[in-house]
């Protein structure tokens, strides 16, 4: 059973963004002075009333009615924004509070009215005292007195709740089942990365278009995938730094990169159409960097499979790609459906093996092992380096710490050739791992590693 929804809606730029943010506690949608930025149907689970009977909602960020979109997306934003109403039980209709009732909010509540829905009216940005009487008003909209409140000062965030909560008393109460894992979708403008998300979903949470850019936000999708609770985290098209058009955009790719660090696992989406970029490159390199489990989708694969091969493609992806020759190749369409499952299927093993944890006394007999095989060379006048054991200290990435004699005795080309060994022996075939190495001197303690 999917939670009851909760939808927030209004004109542009009243604040919906920020009580979003404001409600779950936390930066989810962009907030920005330009009218429109929020696209897609932005989300969040939260809880309302105590931590023991607490009754679940999904909060629903909707792009604003009546926006003039210069990415000529109006019509996908308005059946978002529809969507996000005719699914909602309770909508919370946002008005900007200093400017009175504009037209457009005369628009919305016509709307509103015609679906016959619950609706709490909320006076937005009430930032000052004075501010309260214009909201006499807004009691022309049809919904009874307004509540007054601002959400990027807290302002009766409380009572919002409380009133939320009544609303919803009737709606058996729900727990969010239990999240398998949080996995990032990243990847270039128009790589098939929102189309994804909809097949993985369902339905179109997030807007398709041909037009490069749509996505602007990092968007939370909370789907049951074959029974399975995933959050999908759709973001937006990289690009290279010097084409990025505005602030918007600059904050939009922050954000996607953001993405990565929070996500259990990172699915890269490659357009198999295309040659691989330097932007693609680049996102590799910074997955790499952050030791994150990825996974590489190559995407619109019915579009390439008639001129290449899987085998041929994955010996040109590791070529490509070399810090990343370890993660596993998805070839998928998601367009047709195409490997869906088997893709889902390798982020839950990569979360896995990310996780596990090596007794100290298997790791100190796979070194053994490496060593017998090729052990680290020296330069003349520096100490004989060795290894005097090792043990794994942390998972996520599993990160193993060598104790060494002398740290300047090992190189970096040997401490790849351990780590690339360590990840044969171990349990971590497919998932970076971390290597570092650690020098004893008395009570001094120097560290390197990679």
């Amino acid at each position: 059973m999917s939670l009851p929804i909760v939808s927030i809606v209004g004109r542009p730029n009243v604040g919906k963004s920020s009580l979003l943010n404001c409600l779950a506690g936390r930066r989810i949608s962009i907030v920005a002075p330009t009218p429109g930025v929020t696209r897609d149907r932005v989300s969040a689970t939260i809880a309302l009333g105590d931590r023991d009977d607490a009754r679940y909602i999904e909060l629903v960020d909707t792009g604003g009615i009546g926006i003039v979109d210069t990415d000529e997306l109006v019509e996908e934003i308005d059946a978002q924004i529809r969507f996000g109403i005719e699914s909602a039980e309770l909508i919370l209709f946002v008005v900007d509070a200093r400017e009175g009732v504009a037209a457009l909010d005369r628009r919305v509540a016509e709307m509103l009215r015609r679906q016959k829905k619950p609706v709490i009216l909320l006076a937005n940005k009430i930032d000052q005292a004075g501010v309260l009487s214009e909201v006499g008003e807004l009691n022309r909209l049809g919904f009874g007195d307004p509540l007054s409140i601002s959400a990027t000062h807290n302002r009766n965030i409380n009572e919002l709740l409380e009133r939320i909560a009544a609303a919803m008393s009737d709606i058996p109460p729900e727990r969010p089942g239990e999240l398998i894992l949080k996995l990032a979708i990243i990847g270039k403008r128009n790589a098939g990365k929102s189309t994804l998300i909809n097949a993985l979903s369902g339905q179109q949470r997030v807007i398709v278009s041909e037009t490069p850019g749509t996505t602007r936000d990092s968007v939370d999708v909370e789907i049951d995938f074959r029974g399975k609770k995933l959050m999908l985290i759709d973001t937006a098209g990289v690009r290279k730094k010097a084409r990025i058009a505005n602030d918007i955009e600059f904050y939009s790719q922050h954000r996607a990169l953001r993405a990565v660090r929070r996500a259990d696992v990172t699915a890269l989406v490659i357009d198999a159409s295309v040659p691989v970029s330097q932007v693609d490159k680049n996102l590799a390199g910074i997955i790499a960097e952050e030791f994150k489990p990825v996974l590489i989708v190559v995407n619109k694969w019915d579009l390439a499979r008639d001129s290449t091969t899987p085998q041929d493609y994955a010996e040109y992806f590791v070529k490509t790609f070399p810090e990343l020759s370890y993660a596993p190749i998805s070839m998928t369409s998601a367009t047709e459906g195409v490997n869906l499952r088997e893709t889902v299927a390798l982020a839950e093993q990569l979360f896995t093996q990310g996780r596990h944890r090596v007794p100290t006394a298997r790791i100190n007999e796979v070194i053994a092992e490496i060593l017998k095989k090729r052990g680290p060379s020296h330069k003349a006048g520096t100490k004989p380096p060795k290894i005097l054991y090792a043990s794994q200290v942390t998972t996520s990435p599993p990160t193993v710490v060598c104790f060494v004699n002398s740290i300047r005795s090992f190189d970096q080309n040997y401490l790849r050739f351990l780590t690339n060994q360590l990840r044969e022996y171990l349990p971590f075939h497919e998932v970076p791992i971390r290597v570092l190495l650690r020098e004893r001197r008395g009570r001094n303690k120097n560290q390197a590693g990679r």
